[in-house]
């Protein structure tokens, strides 16, 4: 039987070696994929999304920089900002932007002041150019882009992959934020307690690949398709039936992205 529909909110396709990523793009259909928003790292790998969604439509490209990286120049920026104007009408957000969580745990003595400050430059685009924004910001990190993102009215944010406390939580579906979760919900009681927490409105799944996921996934290509269980998983934890659980999942992604 064809299962429902479904979106991958968040994936790094430029990242997949080619055999890898054809191999996704030949099974959409067949996984009943209908899109797959996929991010960026930095101006190069936006041009190279931008190019995949022009090839196929069902690829929605956004452009940014993963904060996870040595910090560009201000020229880099300028110029990543530049592209994305130019571009604006093809992409469909600003991203993966966000802080450096896991670099500053690898390297205390990184100084956050200067990520911040690119941070709220992308922010402050998004708003001009009416953007959604997809983040990257976990634990402490998410209270400083919740007060970057209120500073300048966002309400269009997405934070994909997101673990944090339970009052910052409550801030974000105050704001009306969306979160997305991998195929970890299988198997991470804390992701399973963000969905308890979490308004099925205010959900998306992603797969963050090439990523790669343990428990039944260990050792397996991170495919779209994995979302399935992962939506099986959400409708168990939030009582619901699986298929009221794919048409709302399949609406928040829509309506979010303008797809």
């Amino acid at each position: 039987m064809c299962k429902p529909s479904l979106i991958d909110a968040h994936i790094h396709l430029d990242l997949y070696e080619k055999e890898e990523r054809e191999k996704i793009l030949k099974e959409l259909d067949l996984y009943s994929v209908e899109s797959l928003i996929t991010v960026s790292f930095h101006l190069q790998s936006s041009k190279q999304n931008l190019a995949f969604a022009k090839g196929d439509g069902r690829i929605k490209a956004a452009a940014g920089f993963h904060p996870e990286q040595e910090l560009p120049s201000d020229s880099e920026v300028d110029e990543l900002l530049a592209f994305i104007r130019k571009n604006h009408k093809d992409l469909v957000a600003i991203g993966e932007v966000g802080l450096p969580y896991y670099k500053m745990k690898e390297d205390p003595s990184l100084i956050l002041a200067p990520y911040i400050e690119m941070l709220e430059r992308f922010i402050i685009e998004s708003n001009r150019l009416n953007k959604p924004i997809i983040l990257h910001g976990v634990y402490e990190h998410a209270p400083i882009i919740c007060d970057l993102l209120e500073k300048h009215s966002i309400s269009k944010a997405h934070f994909h992959w997101f673990k944090g406390d339970s009052k910052t939580i409550e801030r974000m579906i105050r704001n009306g934020y969306l979160v997305s979760v991998t195929p970890d919900v299988l198997y991470e009681k804390e992701i399973q307690q963000l969905v308890r927490a979490y308004p099925i409105q205010g959900l998306m799944v992603e797969t963050d690949g090439p990523w790669r996921f343990e428990g039944v996934f260990q050792e397996r290509m991170t495919h779209p398709g994995m979302m399935h269980r992962s939506i099986e998983k959400v409708a168990e934890l939030k009582s619901m039936s699986e298929a009221a659980v794919y048409k709302q999942l399949v609406k928040n992604t829509t309506e979010f992205y303008d797809l």
